[in-house]
């Protein structure tokens, strides 16, 4: 009897799902989802759209899943390269349950919550259902036009709303002194994915300052991955499409063969000079999204991603599929 009483994590998801009242699981798994440690690679998700122009769920799923066969430890969505701002209140609610299901317990998964208006009402209902369901964490855009103290004021706010680890988006001017106070008066804002200034020059002063409790996290195309490691970075935030890849060299790195991490990173540095990684169809080549699936982007990142890809030698499905399975193939966990 009382094993039929405890409820798996699946079955907590599913439950949840399918609109069912559990009393006592959703604290529970809210409790034990705080206090995972966020570390290693945690890429940003795609958004799958279907040839209908809606969220591909589906896709979504197997992205997920991908990841978790390749031992990757994390995951975040939906951000800049998730095309946040076009998808719906709808959409991101049942798609951060798809996302913490379709982890299922094996790796962390961390909700975007940002709002485009800046609106609190609707952070605080992304942040409180990312907690309801077993998010490991939440992370937010801060929204434009708003300066350092009212940045500081809506990072505490969130930190009232949701026990859930906070990690902070640092974009355009934030300075360390910022990252700092938001440190030193919310508990739970202990990650930082940064991408202000010079990442790469302030992680430093960031531990030094946080005696190391501040983890920080790099973003900007993860291209300098060697160097952010050897820097101190405790995660970073590619591209899903080689994320298996990622993770291998940051697992070699942080077992101390750094030479077996530099060789492996280089393959990934070999890739990017054929395709691009913010390419969906590298995931359609590595049998994760259908051959119909295209990427949500927002009209500006598409535009911005088309002039920094192009040309490039390989473009389509088949093209990176002979790439792959020509250069890659032994080196590729999934």
């Amino acid at each position: 009897m009382k094993e039929n009483s405890l409820l798996n994590r699946r079955t907590f998801v599913a439950t949840l799902a399918a609109g069912a009242t559990v009393m006592t699981t959703p604290a529970l798994a809210a409790s034990l989802a705080a206090q995972r440690k966020l570390h290693g690679l945690f890429p940003i998700a795609f958004t799958p759209e279907g040839p209908d122009g809606k969220v591909d769920f589906d896709d979504l799923a197997a992205q997920v899943a991908f990841l978790s066969r390749g031992r990757v430890q994390g995951v975040a969505w939906p951000q800049i390269a998730s095309g946040w701002t076009e998808l719906s209140e709808k959409d991101r609610i049942q798609g951060a349950e798809v996302m913490v299901q379709a982890g299922d317990g094996n790796m962390s998964v961390v909700i975007g919550v940002q709002s485009r208006s800046g609106d609190f009402a609707e952070i605080e209902r992304y942040a409180r259902h990312a907690e309801k369901i077993g998010a490991n964490g939440v992370i937010c855009i801060p929204p434009e036009g708003v300066d350092h103290a009212g940045l500081l004021t809506l990072y505490q706010r969130l930190g009232k709303v949701t026990s859930l680890p906070i990690m902070v988006q640092a974009v355009g001017d934030f300075p360390v002194d910022l990252l700092l106070e938001m440190y030193e008066t919310i508990p739970t804002v202990r990650y930082v994915k940064d991408e202000a200034g010079v990442p790469i020059e302030r992680v430093g002063e960031i531990t030094r300052r946080t005696n190391g409790e501040l983890k920080c996290f790099s973003g900007m195309g993860v291209y300098n991955m060697i160097s952010e490691m050897e820097a101190g970075f405790s995660g970073h935030c590619p591209f899903t499409s080689l994320a298996d890849l990622y993770t291998a060299a940051y697992d070699h790195f942080h077992i101390g063969d750094k030479r077996a991490a530099f060789e492996t990173f280089g393959y990934i540095r070999a890739a990017d000079t054929m395709f691009s990684q913010s390419n969906v169809n590298v995931l359609i080549a590595r049998g994760i999204f259908k051959p119909t699936t295209t990427a949500k982007f927002a009209p500006d990142v598409a535009q911005a991603l088309g002039t920094i890809n192009a040309p490039m030698w390989a473009s389509s499905p088949d093209d990176i599929k002979r790439v792959l399975d020509t250069y890659l193939r032994p080196h590729l966990r999934v």
